[in-house]
């Protein structure tokens, strides 16, 4: 027995070598012993198979005690012989009496066996991948379900930065929620970041293409950064960054998939807030609605419910809001003597605003109203209260009519409201003038006053623009006209059914269109 033959006992029969096959003991078990056959088939000192990889060669399993290199470069001058095979390399050592070439139905067998064990590696990388994708799709899911749950903004933003910096083993993370043209900064995780971006900063461009330049100062200190939008439906709503995987080696990149993974998870953030602004945005919806319908019912309170009676006299009154509050105001105050002020005003606008004025008229006039008759001096007092109260682009119209029911007297004053009505018993209809400025225009203004002596069946009626100015679907307005033709045909009825008539010639009218602005009707007859 040679030297080279005695470093490579135990000497293998080829039922050896098989029965590793058929005991399954592993593809490198069969390899190492396939290597040492061949080795004392064709008197090799030594022997080693290689496996193909990207760039070179790896080294699978060896025989004898030559040290092999664990890996080749494609191109690297070798000092052994050699055998290329389809998926690999056999480097050897050649003994003394060996051959100096390799051939025949070992090599054969050799090559199978190493494209097998390939084939084997490869079906055990893709069924790794596979499981771990599973269990990736796993923990992607687990997160989802957490994150989905949480409605409150401030706490899922923190807990999304968490579950990404988790997920990917990050050492670092920022999270920024758009506003308007930039993105500020929601949390942060490991340390300090920008506290804005622009939207259309190139170093975020670049970062989304995963081509970050090394002087970027996004997240200071940090070596490698990944980075996603989140956004639903096409509309950005964030930018969530990742910086240093940490691994048993330190820290370093991030691989492609860890970019897939974090753009699943994006798409579940992105869900997640537009779930949390939705909610917001309805608990939003309802505290204003709640509101709304205090304001609505504390403004039904500033209006009468129970309408004076007097001698000679019937009246009434009628409002529809455009909205669930409005800028339309009506009342009756009793004064000295038995006499009643009828009062109309109009708040430029609609909605809060407006009724937040129609709230200072009120008590304003109630106030004034016991200082000073109804006259020019009460609505010059009010001018001026207005004007010092209210914005310079607010001002109101109205008009307040006081009924002497001794000496069945009109007195009033048009503070630039819509001329009142008088209807006749023959139908005659007359317009009462304006008697000066809107209130809350010039604090200097003045006011007339006018008079009217109403004979029995007289009807007078004050209304706000919205009923004259309410819109067809043909864009045409009701307009006074029309007004004038109903409170003729009905000035005979009860007050009640001519406010009915009113309303229901109004909303036909605009049949179905939304109203356009605060509805409302003042009316007074001399009965006798």
């Amino acid at each position: 027995m040679n030297q080279a033959t005695a470093s490579l006992e135990p000497r293998l029969s080829w039922e050896d070598v098989l029965d590793a096959a058929s005991r399954r003991e592993g593809e490198r078990s069969f390899l190492s012993r396939l290597v040492l056959y061949i080795c004392q088939q064709h008197g090799l000192q030594a022997a080693a198979l290689y496996s193909k990889v990207e760039g070179g060669y790896d080294r699978l399993v060896s025989a004898g005690s030559e040290a092999f290199p664990t890996s080749l470069g494609a191109d690297e001058e070798l000092e052994y012989g050699s055998v290329l095979l389809p998926e690999g390399l056999l480097l050897y050592k050649a003994g003394n009496t060996g051959r100096s070439d390799l051939e025949g139905p070992l090599i054969l067998a050799l090559s199978s066996a190493l494209r097998a064990a390939v084939l084997q590696g490869r079906l055990k990388q893709q069924s790794f991948a596979i499981n771990y994708r599973g269990v990736e799709l796993e923990a992607l899911y687990d997160v989802g379900l957490a994150i989905a749950s949480m409605l409150n903004l401030d706490q899922l933003g923190e807990e999304i930065l968490l579950r990404a910096v988790s997920l990917l083993d990050a050492r670092r993370g920022a999270l920024y929620l758009r506003a308007g043209d930039r993105y500020v900064l929601d949390h942060t995780f490991g340390g300090d970041a920008r506290q804005e971006l622009p939207y259309e900063d190139p170093q975020i461009a670049a970062l989304l293409d995963g081509k970050l330049p090394a002087d970027q100062d996004l997240l200071a200190g940090a070596r490698h950064l990944m980075g996603l939008p989140i956004g639903a439906d096409g509309r950005p709503q964030g930018l969530l960054i990742v910086a240093d995987k940490e691994s048993r080696h330190g820290v370093g990149p991030f691989p492609m998939a860890d970019r897939r993974s974090l753009s699943l998870f994006a798409n579940q953030a992105a869900i997640a807030l537009e779930t949390a602004y939705l909610h917001q945005q309805a608990l939003e919806k309802e505290r204003l609605e709640r509101e709304l319908d205090l304001a609505a019912d504390i403004q039904r309170r500033l209006l009468p419910t129970v309408f004076p009676r007097m001698d000679g006299f019937e009246v009434t009154g009628w409002s529809r809001p455009a909205r669930h509050v409005g800028g339309d105001y009506y009342d009756f105050l009793r004064v000295r003597d038995g006499r009643v002020a009828a009062v109309l005003a109009d708040v430029s606008g609609k909605g809060l605003p407006a009724a937040l004025m129609v709230s200072t008229v009120h008590s304003a006039l109630r106030l004034l109203i016991d200082q000073a008759d109804v006259g020019p001096e009460l609505i010059r007092r009010l001018n001026h209260h207005i004007a010092e109260s209210s914005a310079p682009n607010k001002f109101i119209t109205l008009l307040v009519a006081e009924l002497d029911p001794h000496r069945a007297e009109m007195r009033f004053v048009n503070a630039g409201h819509n001329p009142a009505l008088l209807v006749g018993p023959d139908g005659e209809v007359k317009e009462l003038e304006s008697g000066g400025l809107p209130l809350g225009l010039f604090d200097s203004s003045t006011y007339r006053m006018g008079r009217l002596d109403l004979g029995e069946g007289d009807l007078v009626c004050i209304y706000s623009d919205g009923i004259t100015e309410s819109a067809s679907r043909l864009d045409e307005e009701f307009g006074v006209g029309r007004l004038v033709d109903l409170l003729r045909t009905t000035r005979d009825k009860p007050l009640s059914e001519i406010v009915s008539a009113v309303d229901a010639a109004v909303t036909g009218f605009e049949d179905g269109l939304n109203q356009g602005d605060d509805q409302t009707l003042v009316l007074i007859r001399r009965t006798a």
